[in-house]
């Protein structure tokens, strides 16, 4: 049997999108991630993944268009096309009334360190594969 060719695409493995994190907010991320895991050991698992694979910079020095608490961002689902605009925030100021989306969600997780333009795989809490491209963050 002939050895399978690396560059076969069903062989390739997705790559997560590189992702920047603000000194600033790394110990708070870690703290809630590790107060979750018994709540929510998966959610928090994933975010501990994210921080340990992030590069962590001083806020002077982030740039302007990565997904970061208190950032406005927009990200179209490209399997439908539908964009949409939320603010990542902190647990304790989640409204999604008024489109605050809590960083302790699966889609504040995916979106956290993004930079515009960064598409990336989304599981939903119905167990959906999405893929999602950060179109603008202000």
């Amino acid at each position: 049997m002939a050895p399978q060719k690396l560059t076969n695409p069903q062989n390739r493995r997705l790559r997560n999108p590189k992702i920047i994190i603000d000194a600033d907010d790394l110990a708070h991320l870690e703290a809630l991630a590790e107060g979750a895991l018994v709540r929510n050991a998966d959610l928090a698992n994933r975010l501990l993944e994210e921080l340990g694979r992030a590069k962590v910079l001083p806020a002077a020095e982030m740039p302007a268009n990565v997904v970061k608490i208190g950032n406005m961002v927009t990200y179209r689902d490209e399997s439908s096309g539908q964009e949409r605009t939320v603010m990542l925030v902190y647990p304790e100021d989640a409204d999604i009334a008024q489109g605050k989306v809590s960083i302790m969600t699966p889609i504040g997780v995916a979106l956290l360190g993004l930079t515009e333009g960064s598409s990336f795989h989304w599981d939903t809490r119905a167990a959906q594969r999405r893929t999602l491209t950060v179109t603008s963050v202000s």
